[in-house]
């Protein structure tokens, strides 16, 4: 590392220390930036680097439940609003035992320059509490939902920091996280966004990450001439990400042939076709059951139990075109991407956030693979929610195809700002930098607009 990396890597470390996943995220995209700082001393002057790496307000709170036994448990809440320079902060809420200050504070961060790249007025926050509903009644979760609107309620608001889903939070986590917000404050505004569509949703928001992240894949393999079309495609996970990912891909004439959850995956070499994944949407959305299911109801289908020793993991060591990881953060790992080159994939578009590990990057930048980072790559979900902000705001709802559309023509742009900001920058191809240096530029440049705030 340079020393310009070194001395922020060293201030990063010491302030915000037992944080891996916040250093990992500052790393790799410190690395993009350097060239950017040496280029404009205002910036550095400024200290708008600095600035950018320290939330504006971290709110972390109790949440105390009681359960259908009338046991009482206490859970933490938290919201990291990071940046707020070019609009309200906007963000998911994630509900999972691994959830703690340092994951949120790298979904935060990196949540600033993917809302920049969507074109949005946006700014960048994430929150979420440690709360695992998997295994929980419908009206656990609601207890808990409105115990944990109870405390945020006072921070958020539709100019001020507008929530949505994430990991844990899907349909039923909004609607009763809206409903106490509705009932403490006496509004109806859209302060969080992947609502019900009849009372203020939009069409494709449910579809908007997986779509989005395939619409990026397609973009990249149109700069060598190609298509999705007859694509063999490796896709991780199994919840809302995933199964529009392979809706897509289906959508494109491409073949999905895995998918997973936390015990195990699936491998169905004939493909995830669209009766397969409408069992995988009732299953999960629904039954909330384990995708070995799917192989015990498909013929010729593999699953493989996950080995929590293992130091890879076997979903990325088959033969394919592209892979599309949608799980969670470092689930490629060195060796994964290694298995991945050698497998023939020249493709890895993002739609989790942060799933490869800087070493993984590494691979796929040194191998010249197309590789699309989750802060471009997976930015249609928070666009689609931006979009039904601007549908509140206007007291309109637009149709599927319009919706659609929108967010097609984002990720195009999304794609157009990482290629040139690349190529300006002098790593042509190299869509981590694009993305880096592309989302940073315009965050900077209004915070030197706005003064010492």
């Amino acid at each position: 590392m340079s020393e310009f990396v070194d001395s922020i890597m060293e201030h990063v470390k010491a302030k915000n220390p037992a944080q891996p996943e916040f250093h990992q995220a500052v790393l790799e995209v410190v690395e993009s930036l350097e060239p950017v700082i040496q280029r404009n001393p205002h910036y550095r002057k400024a200290k708008i680097l600095e600035r950018i790496l320290e939330p504006e307000r971290v709110i972390m709170f109790r949440v105390p439940w009681m359960d259908d036994k009338g046991e009482i448990h206490v859970n933490r809440g938290f919201r990291i609003e990071m940046n707020s320079a070019i609009g309200p902060y906007k963000g998911g809420l994630r509900f999972h035992p691994t959830v703690n200050l340092g994951i949120l504070k790298f979904l935060a961060f990196e949540q600033v320059f993917k809302n920049a790249l969507t074109t949005l007025p946006m700014g960048g926050g994430k929150g979420g509490a440690d709360f695992d509903p998997k295994g929980k009644s419908d009206n656990e979760v609601m207890r808990f939902c409105q115990g944990f609107m109870n405390e945020l309620f006072r921070h958020i608001g539709p100019k001020t920091d507008v929530p949505a889903g994430d990991i844990g939070v899907g349909g039923r986590e909004i609607g009763f996280l809206f409903g106490q917000y509705r009932k403490l404050t006496n509004e109806f505004t859209g302060t969080l966004t992947g609502k019900g569509l009849n009372w203020g949703g939009s069409l494709i928001r449910p579809e908007a990450t997986g779509y989005g992240a395939v619409y990026f894949a397609e973009e990249m393999l149109s700069t060598r001439g190609e298509t999705m079309e007859g694509k063999t495609c490796l896709v991780s996970g199994s919840g809302n990400v995933a199964q529009y990912t392979v809706e897509k891909v289906n959508q494109l004439g491409g073949k999905a042939i895995t998918l997973s959850d936390s015990s195990g995956y699936i491998f169905d070499d004939e493909g995830i076709d669209e009766k397969k994944l409408a069992f995988v949407m009732e299953l999960k959305n629904v039954r909330r059951g384990r995708i070995k299911e799917y192989a015990e109801k498909y013929k010729n289908v593999t699953y493989t139990p996950r080995d929590p020793k293992a130091n890879d993991n076997p979903l990325w060591d088959h033969k394919a075109d592209c892979a599309f990881p949608s799980a969670t953060q470092n689930e490629i790992n060195g060796q994964d991407a290694q298995n991945l080159v050698k497998k023939g994939v020249y493709v890895v578009s993002e739609g989790a956030n942060m799933p490869t590990t800087i070493e993984g990057i590494n691979i796929f930048l040194d191998n010249k693979i197309l590789f699309g980072p989750g802060k471009a790559a997976n930015a249609g979900g928070v666009a689609v929610s931006g979009l039904e902000m601007s549908q509140n705001s206007l007291g309109l709802g637009w149709s599927r195809e319009e919706v659609d559309e929108r967010l097609h023509g984002i990720m195009r742009s999304i794609h157009k700002t990482c290629v040139q900001a690349a190529e300006e920058y002098g790593v042509p191809g190299n869509y981590v930098s694009g993305a880096n240096i592309g989302g940073f530029i315009k965050v900077a440049d209004a915070m030197m607009d706005q003064g010492l705030i």
